[in-house]
């Protein structure tokens, strides 16, 4: 039971046994599917039981307000289905989009690259891996490397084509 704004008393469990059909069917006559005017429905019930209308609000028939809030939410639906309209596909086309899960041999392949990888990065010297690191995976300029790292940029790109060279060498090319 839910105290309203001013001398009513929300009994929710009654006002929808009382209106939840009534609501229902006027969703259905504004045009949307009787599972959409059910979700709509009960989402207006729970609306109104987490949020009571605003203070200082008076609401003299919850009934109304109730059809209200209902047709708030179909108004929202609307709005989202024309901003990203449902298309209907045939199971023909369905069955020609790709899986782009990767196979089982190709995530086993993809996981050794990665620890050849990985090893070939740990055998460079400390500021070459870095210096390489910030250029591919913080996606740095050179100037910024060098700058950070204290070097120039001649002696930081330096740097960084040594462990490209080191990693082709080592991994194969991958």
């Amino acid at each position: 039971m839910r105290q309203g704004v001013g001398s009513l008393s929300w009994d929710l469990h009654k006002l929808f046994k009382a209106h939840a059909k009534e609501i229902a069917r006027a969703l259905r006559r504004r045009g949307l599917s009787e599972d959409a005017a059910a979700d709509i429905t009960q989402d207006a019930f729970l609306r109104v039981l987490a949020a009571a209308p605003k203070d200082g609000a008076v609401v003299h028939n919850p009934r109304a307000y109730l059809h209200q809030v209902s047709r708030n939410l179909s108004i929202n639906l609307e709005r989202r289905e024309r901003s990203s309209p449902f298309v209907a596909t045939s199971e023909e086309a369905l069955a020609q989009v790709p899986d782009l899960t990767p196979s089982p041999e190709t995530v086993v392949h993809d996981r050794q690259r990665l620890k050849l990888m990985e090893a070939a990065l740990a055998e460079l010297p400390e500021r070459t891996r870095r210096a390489f690191e910030l250029h591919r995976l913080d996606e740095l300029t050179i100037a910024e490397i060098a700058q950070q790292l204290g070097l120039s940029v001649t002696r930081t790109w330096s740097l960084i084509r040594e462990a490209y060279r080191h990693i082709v060498l080592r991994t194969g090319g991958i």
